[in-house]
């Protein structure tokens, strides 16, 4: 389920922002979504300017994105460590986030955790006092009914992400379900995250809590920075 909101303008001013940060000589984890596809973008005309930038994509679309920029890439497995990564959100509360509108997340989590520097880039409409968006939440599928009983159980309400201009569900590159559950206002991000890590059969959620070390807001007049 896809975020909607915010100006392709504020969009790019953050992606480019983040892009700004990474020297020669980086290798970079490589979002998914709109607003990491204009880091992306910018950092592949870095490369072609002659900058040496190794990208490690979180997604198929962000390594057909790399490759159509020429920005040489690499699987996690191949490479020592990841310098930074820049990435989207879905939703953003202070440094925790909902991430998982590409069904990326688990992928996503991977590398932003394991990269020194987690930079997220957004627009204002990502923007929240508390997170209240659903939690995508990957699962096995032979496991997907049981895993909707226990987010039931948790308090949330689960529902199979169908796909578009396809009948059945979306199935991730992990080749995976996704259950979008809802939970009204989240006031305890780190508990839920606990909850529905605990649960067999679920793969990855989308709360990535107290990752993030910077977020880059573009909006219309530039860019406002956030650090820890």
């Amino acid at each position: 389920m896809k975020t909607t909101g915010g100006s392709d303008e504020a969009k790019r001013r953050a992606g480019e922002s983040a892009a700004a940060l990474v020297e020669s000589g980086t290798t970079v984890g490589l979002g998914t979504g709109s607003t990491a596809a204009h880091a992306i973008r910018r950092l592949g005309e870095r490369v072609a300017a002659g900058a040496e930038i190794v990208g490690v994509p979180t997604s198929f679309q962000s390594r057909e994105l790399a490759r159509e920029v020429g920005i040489p890439i690499r699987t996690l497995d191949e490479v020592d460590g990841i310098d930074l990564a820049i990435d989207g959100a879905d939703q953003v509360a202070a440094f925790d986030l909902v991430k998982g509108g590409g069904a990326a997340h688990a992928r996503e989590k991977v590398i932003d955790s394991f990269a020194e520097r987690f930079v997220v880039v957004v627009d204002p409409s990502k923007q929240v006092d508390v997170l209240s968006h659903p939690v995508p939440v990957e699962v096995l599928p032979d496991a997907h009914t049981t895993i909707a009983r226990a987010v039931r159980d948790a308090g949330g309400d689960p529902t199979l992400r169908r796909a578009e201009r396809k009948d059945g569900p979306v199935v991730t590159d992990n080749g995976n379900l996704l259950l979008d559950c809802e939970f009204g206002e989240i006031t305890d991000a780190a508990a839920l995250a606990r909850t529905l890590a605990a649960v067999p059969g679920v793969v990855e959620h989308g709360l990535f809590v107290d990752m993030a070390d910077e977020i880059h807001v573009g909006t219309a007049e530039g860019v406002t920075v956030s650090e820890r």
